[in-house]
């Protein structure tokens, strides 16, 4: 919070306070408003002088610095002369002060200890405020130290994704280059589409969903283009596409997964990948026969990749669950948009 606005809570604070008080005295016993303004002006005055004596002097001075004896020394020291002065000011202004008789005896030790009381109350209370901002502080510092941490470990996740993500395309168009294929510049093109989203498109925390859908889409385009007619996906989407946002390229390492190593060129077991939308929820399926011959010797990359992300960035806000068997892979992943 700015100084300015500090200040200007202090003094509402204490409005407050020294007006509850004045409203209660006011309302219990007759006295005039000379006597009210010497009570809480003068002594008033002096307790919240020793509140912030000790809040912006005596604690950042001793107390934070651990010179814990000249601190209890400090503040027992100007107890007691707070003490002796109140005193003093009393037996002055004694007249003036609100008091059950006129004849009242002022004794020393009684009123004395009184002050004592009063002025511990209003160190303590000064204390606890120090201890409150101090806490707040620190957990906004781990806070923030958090978030430096986070975004720095989103950042090299991210910036990942791209190399691997390329790595495979490449191998893809590799391969329909060495067979001549007559639709390797197609697959360029998709790449080059795909390429563009990637490094234009996914700069913020979160993207359109239908920008993402419209990514994967070119994505299995692509890889139909390199199996050709044999290629055999069922790709669905459901549900209505609106203003939903998701997090960039979260689901393309399962759907790499599938055509690397799954078997996408059998009628009888095709590649299967659904997503349904229901306003703010995303409901992912994905299913494939394994390819028992095409192994990933650098290992899984992109999976241990996207469940770091969905962990950070969805913690609490999902459910992933991943079925590996011999011959089959599937997983199910839930998301709240």
């Amino acid at each position: 919070m700015k100084k300015g606005w500090q200040i200007f809570w202090h003094v509402v604070f204490w409005a407050i306070m020294f007006s509850f008080f004045i409203a209660v005295v006011h309302s219990n016993m007759k006295v005039s408003a000379v006597s009210l303004l010497i009570t809480f002006g003068v002594f008033g005055l002096a307790n919240v002088g020793l509140f912030y004596l000790n809040y912006l002097f005596y604690i950042p001075r001793f107390l934070d610095t651990k010179q814990y004896r000249k601190y209890i020394t400090a503040l027992v020291l100007t107890i007691l002369c707070i003490g002796v002065s109140k005193y003093g000011l009393r037996v002055v202004l004694h007249p003036y002060i609100v008091s059950g008789s006129e004849k009242e005896q002022l004794h020393f030790w009684s009123y004395f200890l009184s002050t004592v009381f009063t002025s511990v109350l209003f160190i303590f209370l000064s204390i606890v405020l120090q201890f409150t901002v101090d806490w707040f502080l620190n957990e906004r510092i781990q806070r923030d130290l958090e978030n430096q941490r986070l975004t720095a470990e989103l950042a090299l996740l991210k910036s990942q994704i791209n190399p691997h993500f390329l790595f495979n395309s490449l191998n893809s168009i590799y391969s329909l280059a060495y067979q001549r294929a007559d639709n390797t510049p197609d697959a360029i093109l998709k790449l080059s589409e795909i390429m563009r989203y990637m490094l234009y498109e996914c700069n913020d925390n979160k993207v359109d969903l239908a920008k993402e859908l419209q990514y994967l889409q070119n994505y299995i385009d692509m890889q139909k283009i390199r199996f050709g007619k044999n290629a055999y996906v069922d790709f669905e989407v459901n549900g209505v596409v609106t203003n939903q946002r998701i997090v960039p390229l979260l689901l393309i390492s399962f759907i790499e997964n599938a055509f690397k190593h799954g078997v996408a060129n059998d009628a009888e077991s095709p590649i299967v990948l659904k997503i349904n939308i229901n306003d703010g929820h995303l409901d992912f399926y994905m299913h494939n026969k394994k390819h028992l011959l095409n192994r990933d010797a650098a290992g899984g990359i992109g999976l241990s990749n996207v469940k770091r992300r969905l962990n950070l960035l969805y913690h609490n806000k999902y459910n992933l669950v991943i079925n590996d068997t011999a011959d089959t892979y599937s997983c199910e992943l839930s998301l709240i948009l």
